[in-house]
């Protein structure tokens, strides 16, 4: 196995988990990371952050055993409490995309934000 292959291997878990893929330095755009192994480019990291919501959203249904939309008020809050110590919502369209995979509207997660937010 060479450098290339052992960095993917090790690096899997984690971009499986943010929603992020690996390609080759020469297939990188501007806004891909370069990770570099013994001094040379090996592999450009590429976020999907559409993608990366939808793995944050995976995440907290496995922690609560149901998907979101199943959640009762007190779990749907504890969700975005949690999402919101995650960072979700610093992602483009993740309001949206968060009350879409819940069932609830916009202004029900920014009411959550703002009593999560208010108690800090």
């Amino acid at each position: 196995m060479n450098d290339e292959q052992r960095l993917r291997t090790a690096l899997a878990p984690l971009l499986r988990a943010i929603g992020a893929q690996a390609v080759k330095p020469t297939a990188a755009s501007g806004a891909d990371v370069i990770l570099s192994w013994n001094g040379e480019p090996t592999l450009a990291i590429q976020l999907d952050f559409a993608e990366t919501t939808a793995a944050q959203l995976r995440s907290v249904e496995d922690e609560f055993g149901a998907p979101m939309s199943e959640l009762n008020r007190e779990q749907k809050q504890a969700a975005i409490r949690i999402l919101e110590e995650r960072g979700a919502f610093a992602l483009r369209k993740a309001i949206e995309d968060i009350a879409d995979a819940m069932g609830v509207s916009r202004i029900t997660i920014y009411n959550y934000l703002n009593a999560i937010r208010s108690d800090a």
